[in-house]
């Protein structure tokens, strides 16, 4: 099912969110870029987070080794903070848990663009579930979180290809 907003000629832009912008909404990010690439998609995404501790800075080392061993280089990518116009500029907002899709929702203006959902919604079995927060954790809550936004990758892949 295609986003209030997206026909088929447009490209669907997707904005993956989580509290600092620099564990898992960039690895969704990543991991989403990596499955529409192998599936030959065009897509627009990007990761933002709802707090500013991070804005400019690159994503957790433990995060950027974690994609690169699944082929991906995310060194390049920088926090940034959800703005007003993402929520128009994008069709669809995943949120990476429960309390950042309650501050998207406090942020989003009246009939936003875009859709608002838990990333996981869209893994059939997940619904309602966050992705796991590795921040706190070892470097093998990266790879549960890897595994977390791969799977989600998939499924969004699928429901847009």
């Amino acid at each position: 099912m295609l986003a209030r907003g997206m026909t088929l000629t447009t490209r669907p832009a997707l904005l993956f969110v989580c509290l600092g912008n620099i564990c898992r909404s960039p690895l969704a990010e990543a991991a989403f870029r990596l499955e529409a690439g192998l599936a030959g998609l065009a897509v627009e995404a990007d990761s933002a987070g709802t707090g500013d501790w991070h804005v400019g800075n690159p994503p957790d080392l433990r995060a950027q080794a974690v994609a690169l061993r699944h082929g991906v280089d995310i060194s390049g990518y920088q926090a940034r903070q959800v703005q007003p116009a993402d929520f128009e500029r994008f069709d669809w907002i995943f949120a990476l848990d429960l309390d950042n899709l309650s501050a998207l929702r406090r942020l989003a203006p009246t009939a936003p663009r875009a859709r608002l959902s838990l990333l996981l919604d869209m893994v059939p079995g997940r619904e309602g579930e966050p992705v796991a927060d590795p921040y706190f954790g070892n470097d093998a809550g990266f790879d549960v979180t890897w595994r977390d936004v791969s799977d989600a990758a998939r499924a969004l892949v699928a429901r847009l290809g």
